[in-house]
This record gives structure tokens, C-alpha cells and sequence, in this order.
């Protein structure tokens, strides 16, 4: 079997437009008319140039290719593009975007889905969270603490919110600022109470001693985990603030490859990896998650996409020992679920993997080109 067709969709995300402005999909085709799926996730303001690299590299490496070779397909790809030196977020996303499309390919050739062709499922169904999209800075606390109580009503068993501003970090953060966040983690611990876990958010805003001074005020509140407490560039900061915090950290939303999440680990500068199939790739994921069952770390994937890439994380989910908790896009409905042919199944707190051959999800073509790019709005 040899793959003889690509396709790219650039997808406009309706509003709100969670999970992105735009999606960017991948298309395979074989010459015995299997159709495989990918995603490049996370690609905004360079959806454009995402979709041509895929384009130009599937016509020059993967055209031709056996969808079963997938560790050829990443040898090949990473060292054509990168000379064997770190690819940096673009090119990682192509390549993760045609592994996710061989491994689709591979579970309809052997009518199998994914989870079954990586060792079998360790679990039936993959627990979840979800941003509280209904609440955001500078809402005041009591209004974090209703979104909070609505989504524990839904069947939620944790979620996150960043209770902190979005500046340009890392910075330093005033007392005033940092009390005031932590009234918020307050009002929404006493909201749940032990009905839910609570993750907190901060996308690297912190520089080392303000992370440090507001774990110290997270401690009595007990979230699972504290989230990029500074940027995920400097592992020895991060490390810094893991060792004088009894808080798990997390991270892993911005690292590449295996070779960043070895680094991250070896400095145990994380307990919760963050890694996800849209940089990694389900191969790469698999490897990951052996590391991390290796240092007794687990794997909390993070998405913020379309479902295909959401699909290829549950996948996953569904076969990892090391798996923590799922990120996802609310109750993956609205355009997550328009977009496919048949929706993933989300129930009280849990999505439900599904049983059908390769990802278990179908693009939705026509909806795909029913929604053309969406150009970036004015600052």
C-alpha cells in the first residue's frame, strides 16, 4: 500500500471560536482507497504556511510512502527539514499531522482502532476537564465560583481557569494582584468543595520568586497541579520552583519532542507532562508516555484544537498506564462536533472512546469547505 494523494482543509472555526480561529486538516489517500486523517493543531496566524509545508513536504518525502512505515516517516520528515537539530512548533505540527493520517490509515487496513494496535485499552473511558470558559479575568471571584459550581453539575471532576491576568511575562506580581488571584482559587475550591479537582492555569506569566511566593498561597487549596509557574524554556527555574513546592507542576504544551520531555524529566522539573499528539504525534505520544510511566510522572494531554487531533489524544488515553486526565473543548460539541461525521461521546465528566477502525472519527468534507479561513482580527 503506498500513499498517492494529500489534501489540506484550512477550516474557520465559528464563533466563539474555541480551540482555535482556524483548523488545519491533512487528508491521505492510498492506492487501495483507504482515506487517512490528520491535524495540524495550534497553527494560528500561520495556518497558511502550515497547510503549504505540508503540502511541500508530503510531495517531496511522503507520496509513495507505506502508511505502515511511521517510524520512517518521522526519520525521514525530521531530518529533512532540521538536519537532526530541534524543528521548532511548525514543522513538528506537520509531521505529528501525517503520523496522526498513517495511523488512521493502518487501523482501517487491520479494522482495528488505534488503541488496540499500541497494547489495548487500560481503561474504558478517559477522564476529562475542561477550561471554565464561562468565567475569565477580571469576572470577580463569586462569579468564578458559579462557573465553577455549573460545571461540577455537568459531571465534571476537575477543571481549570487561570486566575491571573495575561500579561506579557514572565514578570513580577504584585501582592495585591497575587491575593486577589488567590480569592479566586478560594471561591472555587469552597464552590466544588471535594467534588472536583482544580487545575491552575498561568501560560508562563510568573518569573521564578513570584511563582514561588503564590504556590505558597495555592498550597491550602490543594489543585492538582500548577501550570507553566514560569516559561518552559528555562527547565532549571521550573525545576526550582517544583523542589519548594509540594504542588505538582505541569507542562509540556510547547515542548517538541521526546528530547525536550527527557530533558524536562531527568531535571524533574514536572510531575503532570503535558504532551499531546499535535507537536508529538501518536508514535511520539507512545514514547513519551513510556518515559513518563518510567519516572513515575503522568500524562495529562493538552489540547486546544479541532476533534481530529482531540480524537488521536483519546486514542492514546485509552492505552497509556502513565494517563492522568484529558484536556478538552467543553462537552466536544458545537462545530467540534459539526465538523465530523459522527461526534466523540462526552458523558458526565468522560469521554468515551470510540470503537470504530483508526481514529474512530471521519472528517466532515463538506462542512470543512462550507467554512472557508477566517483572516485574523484587527488588533
Amino acid at each position: 500500500m503506498k500513499i498517492t494523494g494529500i489534501k489540506t482543509f484550512i477550516v474557520g472555526n465559528p464563533p466563539p471560536h474555541r480551540g482555535g480561529r482556524n483548523f488545519v486538516f491533512l487528508k491521505l489517500t492510498t492506492d487501495e482507497g483507504l482515506v487517512g486523517y490528520g491535524e495540524c493543531n495550534m497553527a494560528h496566524q500561520r495556518e497558511h504556511a502550515v497547510a503549504k509545508l505540508a503540502q511541500d513536504l508530503g510531495a517531496a518525502h511522503v507520496i509513495g510512502m507505506d502508511p505502515f512505515n511511521t517510524e520512517q516517516l518521522w526519520e525521514t520528515l525530521y531530518s529533512s527539514v532540521h538536519f537532526y537539530r530541534h524543528p521548532g512548533i511548525m514543522s513538528t505540527q506537520v509531521v505529528a499531522a501525517f503520523d496522526m493520517a498513517f495511523w488512521d490509515i493502518i487501523g482501517k487496513a487491520l479494522n482495528q482502532p488505534i488503541y488496540n494496535l499500541l497494547g489495548g485499552k487500560v481503561r474504558d473511558k478517559v477522564r476529562a476537564y475542561s477550561y471554565m470558559y464561562a468565567w475569565r479575568q477580571p469576572q470577580p471571584p463569586e462569579m468564578a465560583a458559579e462557573g465553577a459550581a455549573e460545571m461540577v453539575e455537568k459531571g465534571y471532576t476537575a477543571l481549570k481557569f487561570d486566575p491571573l491576568r495575561l500579561p506579557p511575562c514572565p514578570r513580577d506580581i504584585s501582592l495585591e494582584e497575587l491575593r486577589y488571584a488567590e480569592s479566586i482559587v478560594r471561591a472555587v475550591r469552597e464552590a466544588v468543595g471535594t467534588k472536583a479537582d482544580i487545575l491552575i492555569g498561568t501560560h508562563g506569566q510568573l518569573n521564578t520568586h513570584s511563582a514561588l511566593r503564590f504556590a505558597r498561597m495555592l498550597e491550602p487549596y490543594d489543585p492538582l497541579w500548577f501550570e507553566e509557574p514560569v516559561p518552559p524554556e528555562n527547565l532549571d527555574e521550573m525545576a526550582r520552583v517544583a523542589e519548594h513546592t509540594n504542588i505538582p507542576i505541569a507542562t509540556g504544551e510547547r515542548l517538541c519532542t521526546l528530547h525536550d520531555f527527557h530533558a524536562l524529566l531527568k531535571k524533574q522539573a514536572a510531575q503532570i507532562v503535558q504532551a499531546h499528539v499535535g507537536l508529538n504525534g501518536i508514535l511520539g505520544l507512545k514514547k513519551i508516555a513510556g518515559m513518563c510511566e518510567a519516572n513515575y510522572a503522568q500524562n495529562a494531554p493538552w489540547l486546544y484544537c479541532g476533534p481530529i487531533a482531540g480524537a488521536a489524544n483519546v486514542q492514546l488515553d485509552v492505552c497509556m498506564p502513565s494517563f492522568l486526565i484529558q484536556e478538552g473543548i467543553q462537552e466536544w460539541g458545537g462545530f467540534h462536533a459539526e465538523i465530523l461525521k459522527e461526534p466523540m461521546r462526552w458523558e458526565q465528566g468522560y469521554i468515551i472512546p470510540p470503537d470504530k477502525p483508526g481514529l474512530g472519527v471521519e472528517l466532515n468534507e463538506e462542512v470543512a469547505e462550507a467554512h472557508p479561513y477566517l483572516p485574523p482580527t484587527a488588533p
